[in-house]
């Protein structure tokens, strides 16, 4: 169908289909001349300059303040900012994010400064209350329960299963054998393919078949390193199949899971109930640990407080995921899953009060490297492994679930005793200044008259209003 560039959006759209443009729908470019005007071919070889010029001129109303404003954020150091343009593509400007440290952790005994890279007010200052009242109650614990991460080769078979299946020992064989190139030096320090299943999954889907496949990988993260692998474990699978058993596999792809459910690490703290005396000033300890004991009950069978109870978890893991150079989508995706294991979204914290001993703990499926990747590259990514000490997969596993444990008892506990806002907003309240462009003194004249009382923006607006009308007086 042939069009002018004389008509509309809206016409096209009504002479392609029988019913009138809905109302409702997104607006439309008001003509295919428009449309085409903002389309472009070869953006990726632009420089960073000829890309901000394209954006100023078809997306930000030829504002050129805004190519100053972009390339103000370029770092100095050209060679590192080399660095950081590899990191993804089209690259215009570097978007800061804040990073902060969250200091009186102990964990098995050894103290820890956790690096946290965050935006929200108030989480790694809850993180850091968290550490701290529990460096007086035995600190925090923490074990790794198993690293097995997990690979899948997806493909339809259309021949005899019975007979694919009396040939999977020979093939598992040429598949190791074949990958051997890939996985040398892995094994080399530990790790590689540790175990290959074959599943038949054909009574959820025609001729549907899946090589599940178990992998170690170290201090390694391992994403490129198992996709690699499963890669090699499809051509080599259809080639057998197609050489010795006259029917080819069809690879659909092959690809890691980012569920780890045998990737599995525990966080917990436990003290006598009487040692949560100080947890409220207002509140006695056994009250404390019985509100709290059924905060975390309602978050384990109502799915609506599960999603924000876990969204708290995640402030504490995202952040020191961030600051390390790992995967944060890839850990969340992860733990939203296990979350949903049984078919209903729940707490990934649990606790207990039993004889007296008051108990919380967290399991959390967690892939997390400190070779490879970002966490070399990335210089603040490799700082913050320092401050860490500079720790293997591992015990890296074992800080970020206690920093996410610690966070979801900094926001438990406040909702229980003097709710959520309190904390909150007097962290926020930096931000509700700089957004009204309080001054110095106008800074702590804010903070102090806010000391006692409950942060709000109107409210501060309100106070910033009547302090400035009663100077210029």
């Amino acid at each position: 169908m042939n069009f002018s560039t004389k008509d509309s959006a809206k016409s096209l759209y009504n002479k392609r289909f029988k019913d009138p443009l809905p109302s409702t729908i997104y607006p439309l470019p008001q003509t295919i001349k428009e449309m085409h005007s903002k389309t472009i071919s070869g953006f990726s070889k632009l420089p960073k300059t000829g890309k901000i010029q394209w954006l100023v001129d078809n997306f930000l109303s030829k504002n050129e303040a805004a190519v100053e404003e972009l390339s103000s954020f370029w770092h100095s150091d050209e060679d590192l900012q080399k660095v950081l343009d590899g990191f993804s593509e089209n690259t215009i400007s570097n978007y800061p994010m804040p990073m902060g440290v969250a200091p009186n952790f102990s964990i098995n005994g050894k103290q820890y400064a956790v690096p946290m890279v965050i935006e929200e007010s108030s989480v790694v200052a809850a993180a850091s209350s968290a550490a701290k009242f529990w460096l007086e109650r035995g600190g925090f614990h923490a074990e790794v329960l198993s690293t097995v991460k997990i690979g899948q080769v997806h493909f339809l078979y259309e021949g005899d299963f019975e007979l694919l299946n009396a040939h999977f020992e020979t093939i598992k064989n040429e598949l190791i054998a074949d990958v051997k190139p890939i996985t040398a030096r892995m094994e080399k320090r530990g790790g590689g393919v540790t175990k290959i299943e074959l599943l038949n999954l054909t009574h959820l889907e025609p001729n549907y078949y899946q090589l599940k496949v178990s992998f170690e990988t170290c201090d390694s993260m391992g994403a490129n390193f198992i996709n690699s692998v499963l890669e090699q474990f499809g051509t080599s699978l259809k080639h057998y199949t197609q050489t010795h058993l006259q029917t080819s596999a069809t690879i659909v792809m092959a690809i890691l899971s980012n569920y780890t459910p045998d990737c599995i690490v525990r966080a917990w703290v436990e003290c006598p109930i009487e040692d949560l005396a100080a947890a409220c000033k207002d509140m006695d300890a056994a009250t404390f640990a019985h509100k709290f004991y059924t905060a975390i009950r309602i978050a384990q069978i109502d799915p609506y407080r599960a999603t924000t109870h876990n969204k708290g978890i995640f402030n504490g893991i995202d952040a020191v995921v961030l600051a390390t150079g790992n995967d944060f989508r890839a850990v969340e995706a992860c733990g939203h899953t296990h979350a949903s294991r049984d078919g209903q979204y729940r707490s990934l914290s649990s606790c207990s009060i039993d004889k007296g001993i008051f108990k919380f703990w967290l399991d959390l499926p967690l892939a997390v490297g400190t070779v490879g990747g970002l966490t070399k590259l990335h210089p603040l990514a490799k700082r913050s492994l320092e401050i860490l000490g500079n720790p293997n997969a591992r015990e890296l596993m074992q800080v970020i679930a206690v920093t996410g444990l610690a966070q979801n008892f900094g926001a438990v506990r406040s909702l229980v005793t003097t709710g959520i806002q309190q904390g909150h907003m007097k962290m926020h309240l930096m931000n509700i200044l700089n957004h009204l462009g309080a001054q110095n003194g106008e800074v702590e004249a804010t903070t102090a008259h806010f000391e006692e009382r409950v942060v709000s923006f109107n409210g501060v607006r309100e106070f910033l209003e009547q302090y400035r009308s009663k100077k210029a007086l």
